[in-house]
């Protein structure tokens, strides 16, 4: 054992706990992300193949309809253009060309096209064939809902054709299609029924198709009432030996269901066959889905093992790395609150060295900062005691009641009610109990009430325009920062050379921003006056209110950051722009108080959120 290890022989329990901490970690996290990545994986293959079935119900019941719609053009091309308009008595030839000509164009999937009066009658019949011997038609399905419902077109679950003598003991399967039409007998109108057989066999080929043997999927189809039209087990089905829920599956709506049956969740999936009230019906049992689970949970199982070996392994290097490094670290840092002020440690990887350098450096920045908070507050307590000071000037307050004197002794008594209103404005919000926060609602009205009383007392033709965005009003701002810029502006606008002066104030929102600006159309500074402006030293010299520039600057930026402040452009002969740019923090009494106890907001990021918040109440 080194002389090392027994000069720190906490370390090695140091590395014990870490290994045990990342080990258990490893393992939990590697396991919950197995168990989340089986139910993803699990769910993902469910929909995987539930949307290959539903393409493949859809490939089958877009053929199933196009086979239907084929033969309902057949009747229709029957009634249309052979039976109506055509007289059996006198046109029973063309009549039978016309049922004959679309029999033969279509024998591989039709039975027979048949045409009987309201009493059973045969009329006509393509293929030209014998009908058996009182085959009662009036008692059979097919013509009972044809003349049932004269106005739809009808077709019959699956049977065996048996209405006429085909020349052999066969028969064939079949689907009928009956229909009421109006037949013209010797110049008598009268209802019958167009019967079009169509051959089973047809259907049943493209279900066959669809269903897989090898595959637990099947797919059947029955009417609206859940009668079976086609089944892979219609056998079974028919003798009792298997059960199907087609009866409660009729009454569903096309779409996807999760539905229990004999113990057992399955997937059932409903399309509708238009015109004909029959569903394609695929059932997708939980077996389905087995094998597939199966493979999935076979290789996160081997993943599970081979990540937690290699955790294991990682997690002991790791633990090796950073624990003597960070125990050193450790003993400077214990050493150093004792009061002995050693050197940091610095050493082992780039982490632990980063951390030591960290730790040097906030022990020497917090002295730094300690001072720096000092200074800060006695300067900031310095600009308030400025800012109160300046609230009341004593040499305006007299100018203005010496103003409103002589307008008084002038017999102007409007002028002087007006001026005497405009100072109790000015001087409500300079004092506002105290308070260094307003809105800027208020700090606009100290700024009208300002430009009215000195308007007032000098006459100067100088128009005044304010245009500020109404959502502007509900913010924060520094009380007493318009003042002096709008004293600086009367200043410039008021000597212009053409007796015109114009002071512009606006007012508007940019990017989680408040920006008011004073623009003047007065004489202007060059780039070196406009430098010095916001100077605090002495050796500038400024004019008009300069000093009153720099203090604004400063309680600016006090309340709200390096990032805030003035801005200031002019150009000689041009004019002068003073941009008041502070953050968009609305205005509340919680906001208030914090601002005036020295709470800085932490940028845009805690402006939208005062914003999110205002919304929402």
């Amino acid at each position: 054992m080194s002389n090392e290890f027994k000069k720190h022989p906490p370390s090695k329990s140091f590395q014990s706990i870490v290994m045990l901490v990342f080990s258990l970690l490893s393992i939990a996290v590697t396991l919950v992300t197995g168990v989340l990545l089986y139910s993803k994986f699990t769910s993902l293959a469910q929909e995987q193949e539930v949307a290959a079935t539903q393409e493949q119900m859809r490939q089958t019941r877009d053929a199933v309809e196009n086979y239907l719609m084929r033969m309902r053009q057949i009747s229709d091309t029957v009634y249309y253009d052979v039976i109506k308009g055509n007289n059996f008595d006198t046109n029973e030839q063309l009549i039978h060309r016309g049922m004959n000509l679309l029999y033969e164009s279509n024998k591989e999937n039709l039975a027979s096209i048949a045409i009987y009066n309201h009493y059973g009658s045969l009329i006509a019949a393509e293929p030209v064939a014998t009908q058996k011997e009182d085959p009662d038609v009036t008692n059979q399905d097919w013509f009972q809902q044809a003349l049932g419902k004269v106005e739809n077109l009808h077709f019959s679950t699956p049977h065996i054709q048996n209405l006429f003598e085909n020349g052999n003991s066969q028969y064939d399967w079949v689907l009928s299609l009956s229909r009421a039409v109006e037949i013209d007998d010797q110049g008598d109108s009268q209802i019958g029924v167009l019967l079009v057989d169509m051959n089973y066999y047809r259907i049943s080929h493209l279900m066959d198709q669809l269903n897989q043997p090898e595959s637990p999927k099947y797919y059947y189809l029955c009417d609206s009432q859940g009668k079976i039209i086609y089944h892979p087990q219609q056998i079974q089905l028919a003798k009792g030996i298997i059960k199907e829920d087609n009866e409660v599956v009729a009454q569903y709506k096309e779409g996807l269901y999760s539905t229990p049956f004999q113990r057992s969740e399955r997937k059932v999936i409903v399309n509708d066959i238009s015109y004909t009230g029959w569903k394609l019906v695929g059932i997708v049992p939980k077996e389905t889905f087995a094998q597939e689970r199966f493979r999935i949970g076979l290789f996160l199982a081997v993943y599970i093992v081979m990540m937690t070996m290699v955790l294991l392994v990682v997690n002991r290097l790791i633990s090796l790395r950073i624990s003597r490094p960070l125990q050193q670290l450790n003993d400077s840092v214990v050493e150093y609150e004792s009061g002995e002020k050693p050197q940091i440690y610095i050493g082992g990887s780039s982490e632990v060295r980063h951390l030591g350098q960290s730790i040097q450096r906030s022990y020497e920045e917090n002295e730094a900062l300690m001072k720096e908070v000092i200074l800060e507050h006695n300067e900031r307590r310095k600009n308030e005691l400025d800012a109160l000071q300046s609230q009341i000037n004593p040499h305006f307050l007299y100018n203005t009641l010496e103003s409103i004197t002589w307008m008084i002794e002038g017999e102007r008594n409007d002028k002087a009610v007006f001026m005497v209103t405009q100072l109790a404005k000015l001087f409500r919000i300079s004092l506002s109990s105290g308070r260094t926060i307003l809105s800027i609602a208020d700090e606009l009205q100290h700024a009208k009430s300002y430009m009215n009383i000195q308007k007032e007392r000098y006459q100067e033709n100088v128009l005044v325009h304010f245009d500020i965005e109404p959502e502007v009003q509900q913010y924060c701002i520094v009380k007493l920062v318009l003042q002096p810029i709008l004293e600086n502006s009367l200043n410039y606008a008021g000597g212009n050379l053409d007796g015109n002066g114009e002071i512009h104030i606006t007012g508007s929102k940019e990017n989680n921003k408040i920006i008011l600006s004073v623009s003047d159309n007065g004489v202007g500074m060059s780039r070196e006056q406009v430098a010095s402006l916001l100077t605090d030293s002495p050796a500038v010299p400024k004019r008009g209110s300069g000093v009153g520039l720099v203090n604004v600057n400063k309680r600016l930026q006090l309340f709200f950051g390096k990032d805030y402040g003035l801005k200031i452009t002019s150009q000689l002969d041009e004019g002068t722009t003073v941009a008041i740019i502070i953050p968009a923090i609305l205005f509340t009494e919680e906001n208030r108080k914090k601002l005036e106890q020295g709470y800085r907001y932490g940028g845009e990021e805690t402006i939208r959120e005062q914003e999110a918040d205002h919304e929402e109440k």
